[in-house]
């Protein structure tokens, strides 16, 4: 268990970057939907999970049981353009104070709302940031969440399969709190249009008390490369269109990004 005089030193200490060819278990991208169709609470709730999933010993152990023992991670926010001031830079963590100080920096990092919601974008910058990492890792993973459908940019499936070609695997929190009036069964969207790459999997987050718990255990599942979990998502006949957010875009006008509406 991580002492609480631990916790506290830890707060000032500084993440550990990456050595050069550094060996690690999983060089993973944490990219984090920020889009104004999530409130501030949501907002909250979503930051403060992953702080406290990167911090808890639960995600700690999962990290040294690896063979290798220590992990490569980054983390930025998008919306309908990646918020390049959000990235916190790859780190590694081998253990609990690492775990705490890269959390705690996440942690300080503002927070607000923007307009859009470009996960293809998100997943081509995340699939881009594996080139600026020099750590040598047996596998590589996006973890996207988000709480609608690509709107803006390419194609959400052109820009998975350029991830899953370059051999990242690609998996999914899709937030189902207050479902998307463009995409209800945002969760099969996710399964069909988004994650993709051997045992890639979807977790969804269906209410508020859920985001901690749910965001730890989709951490361990993917830093400890165990099953993942079975899907259980919405029964329907109809096929799930990839290009769903993009049709439905048209019928209303988004200022930040007004050749959408021509």
């Amino acid at each position: 268990m991580l002492s609480l005089l631990g916790l506290l030193f830890c707060l000032g200490c500084e993440p550990m970057p990456v050595a050069a060819e550094m060996p690690v278990d999983v060089e993973l991208v944490l990219a984090v939907d920020v889009s104004r169709s999530m409130d501030v609470e949501e907002f909250a709730l979503q930051r403060a999970g992953y702080v406290e999933a990167i911090r808890h010993p639960a995600f700690v152990a999962a990290v040294r049981a690896g063979r290798r023992g220590r992990i490569a991670i980054t983390y930025f926010e998008w919306a309908g353009t990646v918020r390049e001031e959000s990235l916190v830079a790859w780190h590694i963590v081998d253990g609990p104070e690492s775990a705490v100080a890269f959390a705690s920096v996440l942690a300080e990092r503002p927070f607000g709302g923007y307009l859009g919601t470009s996960i293809s974008g998100a997943l081509d910058f995340a699939t881009g940031l594996f080139d600026s990492d020099t750590a040598d890792g047996t596998r590589r993973v996006i973890d996207v969440s988000g709480d609608g459908p690509n709107n803006t940019g390419l194609p959400v499936t052109a820009a998975r399969d350029r991830a899953v070609a370059a051999g990242v695997v690609v998996n999914g929190l899709p937030i189902l709190i207050r479902p998307s009036f463009t995409l209800p069964d945002l969760d099969r969207y996710y399964a069909e249009c988004v994650i993709g790459g051997p045992g890639s999997f979807v977790l969804p987050i269906r209410s508020a008390d859920e985001f901690a718990t749910a965001i730890r255990r989709k951490l361990i599942l993917e830093v400890s490369g165990a099953a993942p979990p079975a899907r259980t998502l919405a029964s329907t006949d109809e096929p799930v269109d990839c290009l769903r957010g993009e049709r439905d875009r048209r019928f209303y006008s988004d200022p930040y990004f007004p050749e959408l509406d021509r």
